[in-house]
């Protein structure tokens, strides 16, 4: 009477136990990645309006039209919505269904590490063989070789997150053009986890799907949650070719059939928001960071500022602590800051053990708290 053996190595997932930590020591949680203000009205009073018009029950399985066709308008590539375009309870259920959906046992997927953590247990649950690519610190940039040496014709698919959780990486052309290079060559569908697609600080994003030839062996994934503050609506969505389409929908109508009907019509207004909402988003985060980034520095951590999402990377190595989780015990209990261990995401090499990963999708106000809490650290290192 125990957990199914597939599952048992993987236990509590890393975001619950440390936004538990947080509660327990009364800790400022910039582990896991939910804002603590508001979500905008309009969005919020779309949601409203959806409930008082009726929209409440199921929808269309793959998606509520008038979402489809907003995903639709502000893709990069020219798409078929009712054919190419499917709705999920947000982008842990779409990595799930693609997963379950396209991977055969025995397949082989090649991850790039640190990796979000569903990826591993949704290739464990579909019974895939994982190669790991490690983007190396302290630039966590790909290595061709590695890459190269990762891809064979077994390849089925590999998974490709950028702007990329939680580096906040925004990877390259070249880097793009390497693994599209290699896919197309290799007969691979390319997974592409592009849910912070919106908060690009630095840099260029380009969607893979958007380089030659690769259309065809893409899957986007997007989301709503990270772009509108409203992580708990859990709407996502995968756009995609009909022949991969189809697996991506023949396993979600028997994981959840089809995400919330008035949250998905909410959604479709958010989606063709005026842009000067994208670019007062933008430039927020912006600020967000640098108070992050710049407080963290004069606390004594080696950090360099993320291009994209709302996480950096903070190498923890100057107060002499062993590893990641030691040194987020010891924030928590006595900063009052809870951080992430970025071992979790991490299954070849133990470079992430000299890291922390914090989340700046938090007020202006609680990161400037954050950050003096912070500056005890400083003691210990003589900064």
């Amino acid at each position: 009477m125990s957990t199914a053996e597939r599952l048992s190595s993987f236990g509590e997932s890393v975001f619950a136990t440390w936004s538990r930590v947080a509660i327990e020591n009364d800790a400022i949680n910039l582990g896991q990645g939910f804002p603590d203000f508001a979500a905008p009205d309009f969005i919020k009073e779309a949601a409203i309006k959806a409930i008082r018009d009726d929209e409440n029950q199921y929808s269309r399985s793959a998606g509520h039209p008038k979402l489809v066709e907003a995903i639709a308008q502000t893709f990069e590539i020219e798409t078929n919505p009712l054919d190419e375009v499917t709705v999920t309870c947000g982008s842990t259920e779409t990595i799930a269904a693609t997963i379950l959906g396209l991977v055969n046992a025995g397949d082989e997927v090649i991850v790039i590490e640190p990796f979000y953590d569903s990826y591993l247990a949704c290739l464990k649950m579909a019974g895939a063989n994982v190669n790991i690519v490690t983007l190396h610190a302290p630039t966590f940039t790909l290595d061709e070789t590695e890459l190269r040496n990762a891809f064979s014709d077994n390849t089925k698919m590999i998974i490709v997150n950028t702007p990329h959780n939680p580096t906040g990486r925004v990877l390259s052309k070249e880097e793009l053009g390497l693994i599209a290079e290699l896919a197309i060559r290799h007969d691979a569908i390319v997974l592409a986890d592009e849910v912070y697609d919106k908060l690009v600080l630095t840099g260029n994003h380009i969607p893979i799907a958007t380089l030659p030839n690769m259309k065809e062996r893409t899957i986007t994934l997007r989301s709503l949650g990270k772009v509108f503050s409203v992580t708990g609506w859990k709407i996502g969505w995968a756009v995609a070719p009909p022949h991969l389409t189809e697996g991506i929908r023949s396993a979600h109508q028997f994981l959840t059939f089809c995400a919330a009907t008035p949250l998905q019509v909410a959604a479709a207004e958010a989606l063709l928001a005026p842009e000067e909402y994208f670019n007062s988003y933008t430039a927020e985060y912006t600020e967000r960071r640098d108070v992050l980034v710049e407080g963290l520095k004069s606390a004594g951590f080696q950090v360099q500022s993320p291009e994209g999402t709302y996480f950096v990377l903070a190498d923890h190595t100057p107060f002499g602590f062993d590893d990641d989780i030691a040194f987020c015990h010891h924030l928590a209990k006595e900063c009052k800051v809870v951080g992430i261990p970025p071992t979790a995401f991490y299954a070849q090499s133990d470079e992430g053990q000299q890291y922390v990963r914090f989340a700046f999708c938090k007020g202006v106000e609680t990161l400037k708290n954050a950050v003096e809490r912070l500056q005890t650290l400083r003691d210990g290192v003589g900064v």
